[in-house]
């Protein structure tokens, strides 16, 4: 009995086994035909302008250093410090009087220089009408001549001197040679100056526009220029602060690079910058957001839609069926997280973004609009 008894309770297990194991591949192959879910973004074309921060300095766009021409002693300095100056405006005054004494002495020699040359003058015709009547020797005739020709040179060389002097007394008013902001006086009332010192008397910069230089490749150069001439607008750059923030400045590329550094293969972009306010001052470190290309309908996607294999990119479109395949297309810049799409895809087409981890080709899928990250929190933070 117990024999029998054992026997059907392994018959009734063995059954309910093979119950079981009928039972489970339904939720399996359930689970396997379910669509699988993706975000989709669909494709429109758009402008998208690239471009490339790089660090700079700023330039003024003119330059001069205040020097003296003669040698004297400072009497006077006629400017404030740090203020904007005009051309032609007095800086220092240096003591004339020497000069002045050398500009009377060179009157008084060109006025007896002259009244030199008037006596030769009045001697060469008197002694011209005796030679004609052979009442002297024609040698006293030509010494004549020769002396007055000589005190006509020291007449011009006596104007020339007096013209020298007034120079050098003029040179003792110091004048501003351009406009703009002077810095600091480096020499103070008292001092002893010449056209020899190796320092300047002041520095003038003109700083209501100025120069912010970049060091580009070379070859970007070309880009840009080729970009200039192809009928696009005048290409115009961002400034920056060093700390990467806007400053609300712009400025326009001029192509000044004459010389390519050899072991860089840079050249310098100079860009010409209106500083009405003077907030950019020379010597400042700033960044310049240059222009690299502009395309006006561009295709781009999600730099995570792109898949590698092999080196060679590919994405994930949805027909209108709801399946999936793989597209290989070839992509260009990297913007803000975006790949521009050279070639591949078409406007109107929908990329696979999320949810491509289990996908395969022909496979079924169910999609919902895909929402950018940033999207996403802000209407989370709108929804609390």
């Amino acid at each position: 009995m117990g024999s029998k008894y054992r026997q059907l309770s392994l018959v009734l297990a063995g059954i309910a086994v093979l119950a079981l194991a009928g039972c489970d591949p339904a939720p399996e192959q359930a689970e396997a035909s379910a669509p699988l879910q993706v975000s989709v973004m669909t494709l429109v074309p758009h402008e998208l302008a690239i471009s490339e921060v790089l660090p700079a300095r700023v330039a003024a766009v003119r330059s001069a250093e205040i020097r003296a021409q003669i040698g004297g002693i400072v009497q006077r300095r006629l400017f404030e410090q740090g203020a904007e100056i005009e051309a032609g405006a007095m800086l220092f005054q240096i003591n004339p009087a020497p000069f002045k004494a050398e500009v009377d002495s060179a009157a008084a020699a060109l006025q007896r220089a002259e009244a030199v040359l008037a006596r030769s003058r009045v001697q060469v015709e008197r002694l011209t009408r005796l030679v004609k009547a052979e009442a002297v020797s024609r040698q006293v005739y030509d010494d004549a001549v020769a002396q007055r020709e000589q005190a006509a040179a020291d007449v011009a060389q006596a104007r020339a001197t007096l013209a020298r002097r007034k120079l050098d007394l003029q040179f003792a008013s110091v004048e501003a040679p351009i406009a703009g902001r002077i810095d600091q006086a480096l020499v103070s009332e008292g001092a002893l100056v010449s056209p020899t010192d190796a320092t300047p008397l002041a520095r003038i910069q003109q700083i209501d526009q100025v120069y912010v230089d970049v060091r580009q490749s070379a070859s970007v150069l070309d880009a840009l220029r080729q970009q200039a001439g192809a009928a696009t607008p005048e290409l115009s750059v961002d400034i920056l602060g060093s700390d990467g923030k806007p400053l609300g400045m712009r400025g326009r590329i001029l192509f000044s690079g004459i010389e390519v550094d050899a072991g860089t293969g840079d050249v310098l972009l100079r860009v010409l910058v209106d500083n009405p306010q003077r907030r950019l001052l020379p010597g400042l470190y700033v960044q310049a957001r240059i222009p690299r290309a502009h395309y006006p309908a561009a295709l781009s996607v999600p730099q995570q839609a792109v898949t590698r294999t092999a080196g060679k990119a590919s994405v994930w479109l949805v027909d209108a069926l709801g399946q999936v395949q793989p597209v290989p297309v070839e992509v260009g810049e990297l913007v803000e997280g975006r790949y521009r799409v050279v070639s591949g895809l078409s406007a109107g087409q929908q990329v696979a973004i999320e949810g491509l981890e289990r996908l395969s080709p022909a496979a079924q899928v169910a999609t919902r609009p895909w929402q950018p990250a940033a999207t996403r929190e802000q209407l989370s933070a709108a929804a609390r």
